[in-house]
C-alpha cells in the first residue's frame, strides 16, 4: 500500500462541522454533560453498568425499561428480578471478580440475567449460542465459570458440549413455558429472595470487570475479550450520549443477538444513559423487521451492515415509511448505499460508529456527516501497512509511517490511561494485539487489524478488515478455526480459507482452496454436513475451490495472496469451483448468478 492511494470517500472539513452545528443546538446541553463525563472517568471512579442501572430503576420505577413482542418490564420490576437473580447467583458462590456464562438467545430474561451478575461484581461471559462441540467448550474453558445460565431455547448447543466437560453450576433459564430439564430452575430459585439492592453495587470501580465478549482472532478459536466497566461508560457517554442522543421517551430496538457488543454496550447504554426503553428482537427477519419496529414503537434502532443491505433489497412496502424511528446506530452501513438508505426509509439521522470488542476507543457520526464512521478526539494513527507480510510497515528508523488525509491504512489507536486496552483472558493474545515503540520509545497502540481511509478533521471510513479473520453476517471469522474443521476430514489434505467479496454484500463470504488426499473425490453433500456440522452458520465457507497444492514455504503467505484476489472469478480460476447451495444439497458446481443469489439474501448461511 503506497501513501499515494487515494480514498473514494469524501474527506471531512471545518465547513462539514460548522453545516452540522444548528442541527446540534437543541441537544448541544445534553451532549456538553455527556462529553464532561467521557473525559472524566477514571478507572477509580465509583460507577458501574449496575450502578447506572440501578440508579436508572430509583429515578423512574414505572418507565418501560424492556419490550419484547408486545409485553413491557418496568424499570423497577425489572430491577427487583435481577437483584433476586443476583441473590441466587451468589448462594451459588458468585461474588466480586466470578464469572457467570449466559448460553441464552434474545429475551429479556438473557439480558436480566447479565445485570443480575455485574450488580454483584461479577463478570457476564455472554456465550455465542451459535456455537457448537469444541469451539463452544472452548470458550467455556476460557470463562472458568462459577455459574453457568443456559436458557431452554439454547439446549442444541449446550447438548453438543462433550459430557462432563461442564464446570460449575448450571441453573437453566425458561423460554417462555418450557424449562431446562435436569437443572435447577432460575426463576423458581429466585422466587423466594429478596428485591432491595445489595450494597456492593455502590461499591464497584470503573476498572472492574463487567462482560467477556467473544470474538474470533488468529488462533483459531475464540478469544474472550473484556469489556470493563470503564469502556462501557465511556461508551454511554460517547456513543450513546454524543451519538445517538435518547431521550427518555424513546424506544430503541434492536435485534442483534445479547453477545453482541452492539446490543450489550452500544444499545444497552444509550437506552440506560437516557432513561429510555430498549425492544428486544428475537432475531433479524427482513421480511419481519418493519414490522416488528412499528409494533415496537421505536424511534431508533440499532443496525449492522448487512441488515441495512438486506432491507434495500426488498421491495418496497408502505410499513418500511409509516414508523417513528428518527435515528439510528451501528456500524458497517457502506457509503455506496448510505444516502439510498437514508431516503427510502425516511431516517432523519445516522450515528454510524467504528468500534470493535477489544478495541481501547471508538469513532462515532456525532455531526450527522454523510458516509462516515465518525469523530474520535482520543488519540489514534492511522499508518501504511505490508498486506504481503501483513505487518505495519516501519521505515529505516524502524518507525511507523502516518498516510496522508485521503490515504488508506492500518488503524491502531493509543494505549493510555484513559484509554486503557482491556484485552483477553489470554494474556499472550493481548500481547499479540500491542505495538510498541510505534512512533517513539516507550509508546503503545492497540493494532485494530482494519483498514480505514483518513478523511481528516479526525473522521475515519472503514475499508476493510485484515489478516487472519473476515467479516461476515456481522460476525468475525477465523481462517485457521474454519480450516481445522475442514482438515478432520479424511479426504482434505490441506486447506487454506480466506474471505472473498461478493458484490451487493457487506463483509466478505468465506472461501476455501481444498487440496484432496491422491485418489479422494469430492463430494460437496459430505463436505457441506460436516461443516455445517462443526461451525457457526456464519463461519461455513460459500465457495470451494479445489486446487492441486497448498505450499506451506515461506511464500505461503503470498500464495494466500494470490488465491484470495483470484476469489471465484471464472476468468482467473481454472480448477473446479464450488458454492453452497442448502444444507440438503451441499456445495454444487459455481453458477454465474449465485453471487447475486447471496448478495439478495436467497442463500442464507
Amino acid at each position: 500500500m503506497e501513501q499515494s492511494t487515494r480514498s473514494p470517500i469524501k474527506p471531512v472539513s471545518l465547513l462539514d462541522a460548522a453545516k452540522a452545528l444548528p442541527a446540534l443546538i437543541p441537544d448541544a446541553p445534553g451532549m456538553l454533560v455527556d462529553a464532561v463525563q467521557l473525559l472524566s472517568i477514571r478507572a477509580t471512579t465509583r460507577k458501574s453498568v449496575g450502578k447506572v442501572f440501578q440508579d436508572a430503576a430509583a429515578k423512574h420505577p414505572d418507565r418501560p425499561f424492556l419490550r419484547f413482542e408486545g409485553s413491557d418490564i418496568s424499570y423497577g420490576d425489572a430491577n427487583a428480578l435481577v437483584n433476586q437473580y443476583a441473590a441466587v447467583f451468589a448462594s451459588h458462590g458468585v461474588k466480586r471478580g466470578s464469572v457467570v456464562g449466559v448460553l441464552a438467545p434474545n429475551r429479556p430474561s438473557t439480558l436480566l440475567a447479565a445485570l443480575a451478575a455485574v450488580k454483584l461484581g461479577a463478570v457476564a461471559g455472554m456465550l455465542n449460542y451459535n456455537q457448537r462441540g469444541e469451539v463452544l467448550e472452548h470458550s467455556l474453558k476460557l470463562l472458568d465459570a462459577t455459574v453457568l445460565v443456559v436458557s431452554a431455547a439454547a439446549r442444541e448447543a449446550f447438548d453438543s458440549l462433550p459430557a462432563g466437560k461442564v464446570k460449575g453450576t448450571v441453573l437453566g433459564l425458561r423460554d417462555e413455558n418450557e424449562k431446562l430439564g435436569g437443572f435447577a430452575d432460575l426463576d423458581e430459585l429466585a422466587a423466594g429472595e429478596p428485591t432491595e439492592d445489595r450494597p456492593v453495587t455502590a461499591d464497584l470501580r470503573a476498572k472492574e470487570k463487567a462482560f467477556y465478549i467473544f470474538t474470533s482472532g488468529t488462533t483459531g478459536m475464540p478469544k474472550a475479550s473484556t469489556m470493563s466497566n470503564m469502556r462501557w461508560l465511556k461508551s454511554m457517554a460517547g456513543l450513546g450520549g454524543l451519538g445517538v442522543r435518547l431521550d427518555g421517551d424513546d424506544v430503541l430496538y434492536s435485534c442483534l443477538p445479547l453477545y453482541h457488543n452492539n446490543a450489550l454496550t452500544v444499545s444497552l447504554s444509550s437506552v440506560l444513559g437516557a432513561g429510555a426503553t430498549l425492544a428486544i428482537g428475537r432475531s433479524f427477519s427482513v421480511s419481519r423487521f418493519w414490522d416488528e419496529v412499528v409494533q415496537a414503537e421505536a424511534t431508533s434502532f440499532c443496525y449492522i451492515g448487512e441488515l441495512c443491505r438486506y432491507l434495500l433489497n426488498q421491495d418496497p412496502k408502505p410499513i418500511e415509511r409509516h414508523h417513528r424511528v428518527r435515528v439510528v446506530v451501528g456500524n458497517g452501513l457502506r457509503p455506496e448505499i448510505w444516502e439510498e438508505f437514508q431516503e427510502r426509509f425516511g431516517i432523519e439521522r445516522i450515528a454510524e460508529f467504528y468500534g470493535a470488542s477489544e478495541c481501547n476507543l471508538a469513532f462515532v457520526n456525532a455531526l450527522n456527516v454523510e458516509r462516515t464512521a465518525g469523530i474520535c478526539p482520543l488519540p489514534f494513527s492511522i499508518v501504511e501497512y505490508d498486506e504481503e507480510n501483513e505487518q505495519p510497515r516501519r521505515g529505516a528508523d524502524g518507525k511507523l509511517r502516518k498516510v496522508k488525509k485521503g490515504g488508506k491504512g492500518l488503524l491502531i489507536t493509543k494505549i493510555t490511561s484513559r484509554a486503557p486496552f482491556d484485552g483477553y483472558t489470554d494474556p499472550k493474545a493481548t500481547e499479540k494485539k500491542v505495538l510498541r515503540d510505534a512512533f517513539k520509545e516507550g509508546d503503545a497502540y492497540f493494532n485494530t487489524g482494519d483498514l480505514v481511509y483518513n478523511q481528516g478533521f479526525r473522521h475515519i471510513a472503514f475499508a476493510d478488515r485484515l489478516g487472519d479473520t473476515f467479516r461476515w453476517k456481522g460476525e468475525n471469522v477465523a481462517t485457521t478455526e474454519v480450516e481445522g474443521a475442514l482438515g478432520s476430514l479424511s479426504e482434505v489434505d490441506q486447506a487454506v480459507v480466506y474471505g472473498v467479496e461478493v458484490p451487493g454484500a457487506d463483509g466478505k463470504a468465506g472461501m476455501a482452496a481444498i487440496q484432496l488426499h491422491d485418489g479422494a473425490s469430492f463430494d460437496g453433500k459430505r463436505l457441506a454436513d460436516h461443516l455445517i456440522d462443526s461451525l457457526p452458520s456464519y463461519a461455513v465457507p460459500l465457495f470451494v475451490r479445489l486446487i492441486d497444492e497448498v505450499q506451506q514455504t515461506s511464500t505461503f503467505k503470498s500464495q494466500k495472496v494470490e488465491l484470495r484476489n483470484a476469489g471465484y472469478d471464472p476468468e482467473q480460476v481454472d480448477d473446479p469451483l464450488y458454492v453452497l447451495a442448502d444444507a440438503e444439497r451441499g456445495y454444487i458446481e459455481y453458477y454465474a448468478d449465485y453471487p447475486a443469489d447471496v448478495a439478495g439474501g436467497k442463500i442464507r448461511f
